[in-house]
C-alpha cells in the first residue's frame, strides 16, 4: 500500500518537477543589434556567452534579428535579458520598455559616409539624384546618414536599406550605389581587400555606441550583472575581444549620452509606430 501511495505521489509531483527543470534551463538571451551578419555576431560574443554561463549557471544565448527595426520591435516586446544596441535604441528601450542601461565601450563610436575609393563623389552634393546605401530605417548609421544628406542639401537621393554593414561595402564597389553609411568600427573591420578600395567621405561627431541594457524584470540582480560584466572586462578572453574588434574596454555611461540621442529614439518610435 505504502509503495503503491508513493508511485502516486511521485507521479503527482512529476509535472512540477518537470516545470522547474525548464524554468532551470530557460536561456538568459543577449540580443545583439545585427550590425554585422548573424555568423559574426554568435563569434564575436563567444567569450562573453561562456563566462556568463558559468557565473549564472544557465543557458546563455546570443541572438540577433534580420534588421535594427526589428531588433527595435523585439527589445520592447521584451525578448532579450540583456540588449547591446547603439545609443539611440538604447535610449528608447530605457524610456519605452524600462530597461537599465549597464555600461559600453571606451572606443568612439562614429558614423561614416563611404564611397568607392576611386568613384567621382569628392563632395556631398555630388550624391544628388544617386542611390546611397543603408541599413535599416531605425540603425543609427543610417539616420544620420539621412540627416547628414539634409544638412548638404542633398536632393533627390534614394536610400536603399541592406540587411548588414559587410554588404555596403560590396555593393559599393559594384557600383551599385554612390555612398553607404555604416559604423567606423565596423568599417575597420572589412577584409582589407574592400576597406582599401572605399574612401571616407565623411565622419560624425562620437555618439553613444553599442550600449548594454538590462531587462527591469533583472532589477534586483542589476548591480551582479553590472560587476559581473566588470569582472568580465579583465579575463584574457575579454582583453583579446576588445583589442581584435578595436573596442578598448568597458566604461561607464554618462545619462547625458543618451539623453542627447532623443531625436534619434523619437524617429525610431515613429518607425515602429508605423509598422515599417
Amino acid at each position: 500500500m505504502r509503495r503503491i501511495q508513493w508511485i502516486l505521489a511521485m507521479f503527482l509531483l512529476l509535472p512540477a518537477l518537470s516545470l522547474a527543470a525548464s524554468v532551470t534551463a530557460t536561456s538568459f538571451r543577449i540580443g545583439v543589434a545585427p550590425h554585422s551578419s548573424a555568423r559574426v555576431i554568435i563569434e564575436m560574443y563567444q567569450p562573453l556567452r561562456l563566462y556568463l554561463e558559468q557565473v549564472l549557471q544557465r543557458p546563455v544565448e546570443i541572438v540577433t534579428a534580420p534588421d535594427f527595426t526589428e531588433f527595435a520591435r523585439r527589445a520592447v516586446a521584451q525578448d532579450y535579458d540583456i540588449a547591446i544596441t547603439t545609443g539611440h535604441q538604447a535610449r528608447l528601450l530605457q524610456t519605452d520598455a524600462h530597461y537599465l542601461t549597464l555600461l559600453t565601450y571606451q572606443a568612439d563610436f562614429k558614423a561614416v559616409a563611404l564611397v568607392a575609393a576611386n568613384s567621382r563623389y569628392r563632395d556631398p552634393k555630388d550624391l544628388a539624384g544617386s542611390t546611397v546605401i543603408g541599413l535599416s530605417p531605425s540603425s543609427l548609421v543610417t539616420l544620420w546618414g539621412q540627416h547628414w544628406l539634409l544638412r548638404n542639401s542633398v536632393t533627390n537621393a534614394t536610400m536603399q536599406y541592406v540587411s548588414a554593414s559587410d554588404s555596403v561595402g560590396q555593393l559599393l564597389l559594384k557600383g551599385e550605389g554612390s555612398a553607404g553609411f555604416m559604423s567606423l568600427a565596423n568599417f575597420q573591420n572589412l577584409p582589407p581587400p574592400v576597406s582599401e578600395q572605399l574612401r571616407v567621405l565623411a565622419e560624425s561627431l562620437p555618439m553613444a555606441g553599442r550600449v548594454y541594457v538590462l531587462n527591469a524584470r533583472h532589477t534586483k540582480q542589476h548591480a551582479n550583472i553590472l560587476a559581473t560584466l566588470w569582472t568580465f572586462a579583465e579575463t584574457p578572453e575579454a582583453k583579446q575581444y576588445f583589442a581584435k574588434h578595436k573596442l578598448g574596454g568597458y566604461r561607464a555611461l554618462e545619462a547625458r549620452e543618451l539623453i542627447a540621442l532623443d531625436p534619434y529614439a523619437n524617429e525610431v518610435r515613429l518607425v515602429l509606430k508605423q509598422g515599417k
